[in-house]
């Protein structure tokens, strides 16, 4: 039994890892609605992407918004710098964040620039994007010139992203999110604000 539950899981994980190399091509452009949490209550979020701007960030964020992985959905805002960016991008499920953590994607030209409501894959360096993402709280053009590419922008509720709880400043540990999850948060920074869901407006 023992060995048929082990067979069992490689199973699991080797379909799980083909679904993940097959990777969708975005539409052009589509909006996308988060729902957000904040010291206020919740609140939609939409923004319109465009994938001229940015074609292998918007591919890797449609693919990751949408079934089966839906790996926006419960991350936590766990960096915010007020008139700077807010960020998020770790999911609070280990296995999958730790999956995605080493698949990096290319840089793309920067065709725009990091304005006010812009949101931007967050980058360690040349062609390092995975999954982490921000928004811009400000005019942040002198990012532009450092490889960040801008692929879409908020058109509605950008309130909502303003009241992000913001008193746990760039306390939270991105490591330790990789490595203890959900638990880590939710034991050090209770009131963090969190992206409940992410989806593609149909």
């Amino acid at each position: 039994r023992k060995m048929k539950g082990l067979l069992g899981l490689v199973l699991v994980l080797v379909v799980y890892c083909a679904v993940v190399a097959g990777v969708r091509q975005a539409p052009e452009t589509f909006d996308v609605a988060f729902n957000v949490s904040t010291p206020q209550g919740f609140g939609t979020v939409v923004l319109m992407i465009n994938r001229t701007l940015s074609p292998n960030g918007v591919d890797r964020f449609y693919e990751l918004v949408n079934a089966p992985y839906e790996y926006y959905n419960q991350n936590s805002f766990f960096r915010v710098v007020p008139n700077f960016v807010v960020q998020f991008g770790i999911s609070g499920n280990t296995l999958s964040s730790q999956y995605w953590e080493s698949k990096n994607i290319p840089d793309d030209p920067v065709l725009v620039s990091n304005t006010r409501g812009t949101i931007t894959f967050a980058t360690a360096g040349p062609n390092t994007r995975t999954t982490q993402l921000f928004i811009n709280y400000a005019d942040n053009s002198f990012l532009d010139n450092q490889g960040f590419s801008p692929f879409g922008i908020v058109t509605e509720g950008m309130q909502y992203i303003d009241n992000i709880y913001a008193g746990y400043g760039q306390q939270p540990d991105q490591g330790k999110i990789y490595s203890n999850g959900q638990a880590y948060l939710t034991q050090n920074f209770p009131k963090l604000s969190y992206l409940v869901t992410a989806s593609v407006v149909v």
